[in-house]
């Protein structure tokens, strides 16, 4: 059984980002499950009689929500392919349908650097 996932995995490495996409959408269309990231949840409010210091954690994963696509929808378009690995369809709906999530559950960093990239391309970005 272990050499087979091996061997899965190897033949998965070898796949073209495009050709990985569309192994993701038919696993969805056929066995009805998604790849979706899990979405954070908010910290609740401090416990009652406390200072409320050190009650909430630091939020280390975040998303990237577009919010709107602006007048350069195309450059939009080209910047949530690059960052998504989506195909131009799929891009175009999630651009068109805003407001959507571009990318979630990412560092910071990362997520400053894709909200950089698309507010350049024109578009209107929350990090939430």
């Amino acid at each position: 059984m272990a050499d087979s996932v091996d061997t899965i995995f190897e033949e998965l490495g070898k796949m073209s980002v495009l050709d990985l996409v569309q192994l993701k959408n038919k696993i969805e269309e056929e066995w009805g499950i998604t790849a979706a990231a899990p979405v954070a949840v908010a910290a609740g409010a401090p416990a009652a009689g406390g200072d409320g210091a050190g009650a909430a954690e630091e939020q280390t994963e975040f998303d990237v929500v577009l919010t709107g696509a602006g007048g350069q929808k195309i450059q939009v378009i080209k910047v949530v392919r690059a960052v998504t690995g989506l195909g131009l369809k799929e891009a175009k709906d999630l651009v068109d349908n805003a407001p959507n999530a571009v990318k979630e559950g990412i560092p910071r960093e990362e997520a400053d650097s894709i909200k950089a990239q698309l507010e350049d391309a024109g578009a209107a970005v929350e990090i939430k």
